[in-house]
């Protein structure tokens, strides 16, 4: 169920990241990416009922960290989207991944190699303004306040810390720019498929065992289609 996949690194060495596995080993397996950063931590717990409802239904799921996620030993202020773009697709083949399920601004790391699902896809620079949004509300608390306009600023030129997380200048500038793909093998799950509320927009991690059951039969359903 858990284990490592080894991710190569921009200067050729290579860091072990953790990987949680369920399901078959052959047919279907479906990478999942979690939102980034905050949402994640909201979504994980969903995410991980979500693959044991697809393992009961005999569907293999793969769910990967990247450099500078969760019990990585890679700093994250030195990550760059490009990369873990790249690091995704590698995570993709070495875990042998057919069909991709990407999360809220996880969709924006999908590998264009795979088919599969975008589930309320978040662009990049939506991400950024809920996150700067809350860094101004913060500031205000503190009796420091700081503009929209001066964290922007910031991010772009030396990176700052949104949410608890240590964004560098390079990723911040480039989630400013980024948006999740759309093609004809994505196919995107809106909210009101799933039903009920977002999990991502409540105060701390929770699941939703209906909309596991929803999601799961979404995506059963799918691959159970005769390919075209």
């Amino acid at each position: 169920m858990i284990g490592t996949w080894p991710c190569t690194l921009p200067g050729g060495t290579v860091s072990e990241e953790l990987v949680l596995r369920f399901g078959e080993s052959s047919g279907p397996k479906i990478l999942i990416i979690p939102p980034l950063f905050s949402e994640h931590n909201l979504m994980r717990r969903q995410l991980v009922q979500l693959m044991r409802k697809l393992a009961d239904a005999g569907i293999g799921s793969v769910l990967p960290d990247l450099p500078g996620w969760n019990e990585s030993l890679q700093p994250l202020e030195t990550q760059t989207l490009a990369f873990w773009r790249e690091a995704m697709a590698q995570a993709a083949r070495a875990n042998g991944a057919t069909h991709v399920l990407a999360v809220r601004s996880g969709a924006v790391l999908t590998p264009p190699a795979l088919q599969g699902w975008s589930y309320a896809p978040q662009s990049g620079a939506k991400l950024l303004r809920g996150m700067v949004r809350a860094r101004t509300i913060a500031s205000r608390e503190t009796g420091q306040p700081e503009t929209s306009e001066d964290i922007y600023q910031l991010g772009r030129t030396q990176g700052a810390m949104l949410a608890g997380w240590r964004i560098g200048a390079a990723m911040f500038s480039e989630l400013e720019l980024t948006e999740p793909p759309k093609h004809d093998a994505l196919v995107e799950i809106k909210q009101g498929q799933v039903g009920g509320p977002a999990l991502w927009l409540r105060a701390e991690a929770a699941e939703d065992a209906e909309q596991v059951a929803s999601l799961a039969s979404i995506i059963g359903s799918d691959l159970a289609e005769p390919a075209a």
